[in-house]
């Protein structure tokens, strides 16, 4: 299997995949049917968009090699079950694919979780004898203190798994609470990117003057790029989620900051540039 990987300076990212699934446009932004995607279509076809209209969203994981550590974003859905999201169900080989990208899970220093969504925190834990363990032995799992707090106030079923995937991880001791702008090494840091959730973060990389920035869920397709006030229904505060997204791509429009997608299909990557009177996501080419 090839995995997708990007060179930022002396840092590496690499893509391990669970699953890429085609999804109706309704199904992930409610107001948003598929005449609606016309204007874009000649951007987001043929890697985002399907032949029938359907959205494709990718789940998948992003490890980080920086300065001797190896850090995974995010751990996709994992062996739980979620009711109403079985197209997102992977077929149990992602950590066999993460294995043969170079990195069983023994070798992980850190798990990172951009927020406590299901899809987000899955490979968190694995099942051994009917029971809930850590999958990453050896890591240190870093959840925002802020998101943390907030599931502790708030039920949504968009995070059912929080007593299967997250509670074991804090119960073994391999947890660590950090602020939004917490620096994971000099060259990897979280940037707050609240409202889909309300301690939501991104992680900006830099190194010899090159940077890169992963979404997380701060757009769950490229789409929300050119448009902005589209809303996903997972988000918890749209307001605050759309003020994001606007201040991001002001930031970045035209700019040489490489975007990786937490959802984007391949090639998962590109640029924020001009378009139209507003911007769009123009994909890039991987390294390998």
């Amino acid at each position: 299997m090839a995995f997708l990987s990007w060179q930022i300076g002396a840092v590496r990212i690499t893509r391990v995949v669970e699953v890429v699934a085609p999804i109706p446009p309704r199904g992930l932004m409610e107001e948003v049917g598929r005449e609606d995607l016309a204007p874009h279509l000649s951007w987001l076809t043929p890697h985002f968009v399907d032949a029938e209209g359907n959205l494709l969203l990718s789940i998948h994981a992003l490890v980080i090699e920086s300065q001797g550590r190896r850090i995974l974003v995010d751990t996709c859905v994992g062996e739980h079950q979620i009711p109403g999201m079985e197209i997102l169900s992977g077929e149990g080989r992602f950590l066999d694919d993460l294995k043969s990208a170079g990195f069983p899970r023994e070798s992980i220093d850190t798990v990172l979780c951009t927020h406590l969504h299901f899809d987000h925190v899955g490979w968190n834990t694995m099942q051994r004898n009917g029971k809930w363990v850590p999958t990453f032995p050896n890591a240190r799992y870093l959840f925002g203190r802020i998101e943390w707090q907030h599931w502790q106030r708030e039920q949504s079923h968009f995070a059912p798994n929080l007593g299967d995937a997250v509670q074991p991880v804090i119960d073994a001791g391999l947890s660590d609470l950090v602020e939004m702008d917490h620096r994971l090494t000099d060259e990897v840091r979280l940037d707050p990117t609240p409202g889909h959730t309300p301690g939501h973060v991104s992680v900006r990389i830099e190194s010899q003057g090159q940077r890169a920035m992963i979404t997380g869920d701060m757009t769950h397709h490229p789409v929300q790029w050119a448009e902005p006030g589209w809303k996903m229904s997972a988000d918890s505060d749209s307001a605050a989620a759309e003020g994001t997204r606007r201040r991001i791509a002001a930031e970045l429009v035209d700019g040489p900051v490489l975007v990786i997608g937490t959802h984007y299909a391949e090639p998962c990557a590109g640029h924020i540039v001009t378009a139209n009177g507003g911007v769009r996501f123009a994909a890039a080419t991987c390294d390998d």
